[in-house]
């Protein structure tokens, strides 16, 4: 069974999906399937035909601008080494979308799913809460 992890970084190369655990636990290879979060290490491939994915690279608004939540990470210092970065920009967007003003629980609550192996939650917080701001 091929994983639609293995599928997005071999194949087509969309290697902004990270693979950290491998068993759906820490939130890196989270990507969007008809708008829905998801662990792509967690999905056979065959259960997405038909569907739309999208994953870190398709973010931004366009080749030359960022998402909102990808310029905060930039400027609040919300990547560290990286692992965890796709998945926590992808959880902030989806958290923004349905609902662009969060309290500070409710950003805690959105990224809860996602893991960062660097312990640096605050940047991460700070980067999102920024992103409402811009």
């Amino acid at each position: 069974m091929e994983r639609l992890l293995d599928v997005l970084r071999e194949q087509l190369r969309l290697t902004g999906t990270k693979e950290g655990c491998g068993e759906g636990e820490c939130g890196a290879c989270t990507v969007l399937i008809d708008g829905r979060i998801v662990n792509s290490c967690l999905v056979p491939v065959a259960q997405v035909e038909g569907c739309e994915i999208k994953t870190i690279e398709g973010i931004a608004i366009s080749e030359t601008q960022l998402h909102a939540v990808q310029q905060a990470f930039i400027e609040c210092g919300g990547a560290q080494c990286g692992i965890c970065t796709p998945g926590m920009v992808i959880a902030a967007v989806d958290l923004l979308e349905k609902n662009p003003n969060p309290t500070e629980a409710e950003i805690r609550n959105g990224l809860a799913g996602n893991l960062c192996r660097c312990t640096g939650y605050m940047k991460i917080f700070e980067s999102v809460v920024r992103a409402c701001e811009g």
